[in-house]
Parts: structure tokens; C-alpha cells; sequence
């Protein structure tokens, strides 16, 4: 079998699939305050055709697949979609990003239908702000989902804190503590421009350096490399604490030396860099009647294109978070 691997070396070993770009919050990096114009449905890859490109994915040298959005609890039957995916052969690791305001409801389904691992994403514990972060959306849905996702047995659970100043960074602590008895890894992340500029500004933009100060003044930060995944965050443990914590500097510290990661879009374009607008289409290819061996050819096709390092120069990303996916 032919591996995936780029011009620079890198083995592409990761894919990342948004099944839909319809999300049930509009949090403000994400969706411009207009909204977004959405793909038509019948423009949104089938479950039978997302399976179909999994399998040929992981018959390429994919062995880790990451569910997304928009928050891909919002489609229907997505525990069903779970369950065949997790029944795939050569598939190692499947796990499922959410901002977590359905999780509640279908944690329980999702675990007994094959889901190990799952990433939540909460950038405040104070109703109010989350409230207004979200345009509208209720935080305590969000902890309600995490308690159950614990009960039922997920493991890891990662909560994602994307860092905005003047707006959460007075809670990195409060965020932390929730490690301390609990084996939850909060994860803080850096603020990336994948949105329009006038919600990207640079005035929110906090260096993730500020959220390591934080957690030092705990304790001593303890670099551990045994936390399960393929994402670029370092992580760390403070003695005394039960969880851990993620350090994911998207901006001041690059990761590309080890990218190993494709995303397929919910219309079914696979992207290289998430920093680029470079797309292939499998869609209208596999509609088309298009063979196993044809798409597999896209796949590396999207390998060879992926370009050594992202350019943050770059006027235009194509599409903004919510339509790329998480």
C-alpha cells in the first residue's frame, strides 16, 4: 500500500471530516454576524459517500478520523454515520469535535456506537459572556453535556478555550481548576484568522505565553506525551492535578514541520492547509461514477499540494471556520 506522504516528508496519517456546515451557535470568530451562506443540502456529502471516501482514506495510510462541523450533532443519524465508520477495518482512532449543547442527548449513543474520545469547545464559564460569544447560547447545556460524556465513559475529553482578550483571559484559571479533580484536558488555543477581518481582530488576539504563566503560578509544568490523538498541542500535567492541559500556539509558534493532517468539507473538497484556499473536489468526481483507484489518486494528489509551511499573509483563506470545518 502506497502511503500518503508529502513533498517534505511528512507521513499524512489524519483526516479531519465536517458532515455538515450548520452549527447551532454563531460564536463570533467562527460566523460572521450576518451568517454564512449555507451549502444547499442536496450539495452536502451523504453518509454513504462520506463511508465511501473513508474507506478508500484509510486505504491510502489514514488511520484517524475526526468527526466536525459547523457541530455535527446537528445532523441527523450522525450516531448512525458513528457507528459505521467506527466498523471500518485499518481504522485506529475516531473522534468527534462539538461545541456540546446536544452532547447531553446523545453522548451515551455515540459512546456505545464506537466514539472513545471526544473535544468540546467552551471559551467561558460565565452565562452571560457565553451568552453573547455564541449569540445566544446556553452554557449550561454545555457543562450538562460534559458531566455525561464523564458518565459514560470518554476518555480523553478534551475541552478547547480559544483565548480572546478582554474576554476570557480573566477565567484561565477558573478553566484550570476544573482539571484539578476531574481527568478533563483543558486545551487553550491561540486565536486564528480563518474568518472574515472584521471578526478577526487583532486587538482580541492573546499569545498563548499568557495562559502558560497562568497555569505555572499552579505548579510546575510537566511536559507528557500520553495523551492519545494526532493534533499539534503540547501537553502538560501539574502534579496533583487528575487532568491535563493542551498549549496549542497556532500563531506564535507554528506546527506545519508535523502536519499530518487532510480536511474534507461537508460539500466534499479536500484541503490540504487549512491556511490556504486549495481544494479538491471528490464530490462530483464519486457522484460521477468516479473509481476507487481515481479517488485514491485525489488523495495523494491533495498530499503533493500540501505546501511547506501556511502563509498568514494570505488575503483570503477561501472560506471561513465554519465551512472548513473545526
Amino acid at each position: 500500500m502506497k502511503r500518503l506522504i508529502d513533498p517534505y516528508g511528512r507521513k499524512i496519517d489524519y483526516l479531519r471530516v465536517s458532515i455538515t456546515d450548520r452549527c447551532n451557535l454563531r460564536c463570533v470568530y467562527c460566523v460572521p454576524g450576518k451568517g454564512v451562506k449555507l451549502v444547499p443540502r442536496h450539495q452536502v456529502l451523504r453518509y454513504e459517500e462520506i463511508i465511501e471516501i473513508a474507506k478508500i482514506a484509510i486505504s491510502c495510510g489514514i488511520k484517524r478520523i475526526r468527526i466536525t462541523g459547523g457541530d455535527p450533532l446537528v445532523k441527523r443519524d450522525v450516531v448512525k454515520l458513528i457507528g459505521s465508520l467506527a466498523n471500518i477495518e485499518g481504522l485506529e482512532d475516531l473522534s468527534l469535535t462539538t461545541n456540546g449543547i446536544l452532547l447531553s442527548k446523545y453522548a451515551k449513543d455515540l459512546y456505545l456506537a464506537g466514539l472513545k474520545r471526544i473535544n468540546i469547545g467552551c471559551d467561558t464559564l460565565d452565562e452571560v459572556k457565553f451568552s453573547a460569544l455564541t449569540k445566544g447560547g446556553d452554557l449550561k447545556k454545555v457543562l450538562s453535556g460534559i458531566d455525561e460524556a464523564k458518565q459514560v465513559g470518554f476518555s480523553p475529553i478534551k475541552l478547547n478555550v480559544v483565548l480572546l482578550k478582554g474576554i476570557n483571559e480573566d477565567e484561565v484559571l477558573d478553566f484550570a481548576l476544573l482539571a484539578k479533580d476531574s481527568p478533563l484536558i483543558v486545551r487553550f488555543i491561540e486565536l486564528m484568522p480563518i474568518s472574515p477581518k472584521r471578526i478577526f481582530k487583532e486587538e482580541r488576539f492573546l499569545p498563548l505565553v499568557f495562559a502558560k504563566n497562568k497555569l505555572e503560578s499552579l505548579g510546575t509544568l510537566t511536559p507528557t506525551n500520553s495523551i492519545p490523538g494526532a493534533g499539534p498541542a503540547n501537553y502538560f500535567e501539574i502534579k496533583g492535578f487528575l487532568g491535563k492541559f493542551g498549549l496549542i500556539p497556532t500563531i506564535t509558534d507554528h506546527f506545519c514541520s508535523r502536519c499530518n493532517r487532510l480536511r474534507l468539507t461537508a460539500d466534499g473538497k479536500l484541503r490540504p492547509c487549512l491556511f490556504s484556499s486549495f481544494e479538491i473536489d471528490l464530490k462530483e468526481p464519486l457522484r460521477n461514477g468516479a473509481s476507487s483507484s481515481e479517488i485514491k489518486a485525489l488523495f495523494y494528489k491533495a498530499a503533493e499540494a500540501k505546501e511547506k509551511e501556511r502563509n498568514l499573509r494570505r488575503e483570503d483563506f477561501g472560506r471561513v471556520m465554519s465551512q472548513i470545518g473545526g
